[in-house]
């Protein structure tokens, strides 16, 4: 009776966990994509090219991304609370304060900081999740993963209606819903106990150095669809206000785009786990080409569907990745999620500047047509991954220590 109590309580403490992390990625990552809806008013504001656009775009995904493996490595050593917990807090005061910036400068140095918050909340929270989740780490991961897509696809409709309200000078009002997450967060998550040490018997080291075909692979088909994805994000309203849609209008289909890729992401884990990972990763690479395509050489309403259609199966992979990566190396699951969630997304945000640079030459739609046609080359990476069985019986059981 004691036991069965036992492990009711444990039950319900990792269902806490998973609500509470996920409501932080959501509010997280809703802050991380206030910038390209603001970009219209902030380039006609302060006087900027696309190339500088661009410039900023980078300089987020650049800070937001690259020092996540350190906070993973970190939080594999260390599973605590801090990074989960402050993290949506730095990410909410630095984004809401972009409005106020007075030129280039400032306003890359918000965007810096406020990279800091994003990019300390993900590994961390991700192996918390992982961890919480025990059995079920693919239904957690999908939760955790689609909380944070379904944030990151309101954050335009959130701060343009924000600031259609207040005005951009007044856009540090928004930081209000994430200090309450953080309350939320400090009063309701609770610790998990997790060390790198307890699970397995081989070291990760070992592992990175055994399993680095499959990982490679794996973090080059992320970055090429975190390429796509973040072009989309940066460069879709201002695409939108050139076909002469409003700045409310465009960052509603940005949100839709992203709303889509959200209910992607949540059954590409459900599909992945009845057709296997590779397979849905295939599909994805395939399929999104044709649909994102047929969205920029149409018009009306059609486009909007074929927009739709194709955030549906470009970011139906999202947690399949993060899983696949935990499988093959569960001792370093935060470094793992770093590598696929945040370092993978950086170096595909490296295409920002480089696409407007070419919008600058050639024009915003022809820059955009080049991008989608990388998934093509990821479906031929793809067909090289191995089969979910083999990864299953190649990968050490993780043993946990209560």
């Amino acid at each position: 009776m004691a036991d069965l109590q036992s492990n009711r309580s444990l039950e319900k403490k990792d269902k806490l966990a998973i609500l509470s992390l996920s409501a932080g990625h959501f509010i997280n990552d809703a802050y991380s994509n206030l910038l390209g809806p603001l970009l219209p008013l902030l380039m006609s504001n302060l006087n900027l090219t696309i190339t500088q656009a661009g410039w900023l775009g980078g300089i987020l995904v650049f800070s937001s991304s690259f020092t996540q493996p350190l906070y993973g490595y970190i939080s594999d050593r260390y599973l605590k609370r801090f990074f989960a917990v402050f993290s949506p807090l730095i990410t909410a005061v630095f984004m809401s304060c972009i409005g106020l910036a007075p030129n280039f400068w400032v306003l890359a140095c918000l965007l810096a900081c406020g990279g800091i918050g994003i990019a300390s909340f993900h590994p961390q929270s991700a192996a918390m999740t992982s961890f919480a989740s025990r059995n079920r780490r693919g239904l957690g991961m999908s939760i955790f993963v689609t909380s944070g897509t379904i944030g990151y696809s309101l954050g335009p409709i959130f701060i343009t209606y924000a600031v259609e309200y207040f005005g951009l000078e007044h856009s540090y009002l928004v930081m209000i819903p994430g200090i309450m997450i953080f309350l939320a967060l400090y009063f309701l998550l609770p610790s998990l106990e997790h060390s790198s040490k307890t699970i397995g018997d081989v070291n990760l080291h070992g592992s990175l150095g055994k399993y680095w075909r499959p990982l490679l692979l794996l973090y080059l088909l992320v970055v090429i669809r975190s390429a796509v994805q973040i072009c989309f994000v940066n460069f879709l309203p201002l695409y939108l206000s050139q076909r002469s849609l409003t700045a409310i209008a465009a960052g509603k289909l940005t949100s839709l785009f992203l709303f889509f890729g959200a209910l992607g992401g949540f059954s590409g884990g459900t599909l992945a786990d009845r057709f296997g990972e590779r397979n849905v990763i295939s599909f994805s690479m395939l399929f999104s080409t044709p649909f994102l395509l047929a969205f920029l050489v149409s018009e009306g309403p059609l486009s909007y569907l074929m927009l739709a259609l194709g955030g549906v199966v470009l970011l139906s992979t999202v947690p399949v990745n993060v899983v696949m990566a935990q499988e093959l190396i569960p001792q370093g699951a935060s470094v793992v999620s770093a590598l696929m969630m945040g370092f993978a997304w950086g170096m595909g945000g490296m295409m920002v500047p480089v696409v407007g640079k070419i919008a600058d030459v050639s024009g915003l739609k022809r820059a955009l047509m080049l991008v989608v046609l990388l998934p093509a080359f990821g479906f031929l990476l793809s067909l090289l991954l191995p089969r979910k069985a083999s990864i299953r019986e190649a990968t050490p059981v993780p043993v946990i220590l209560e």
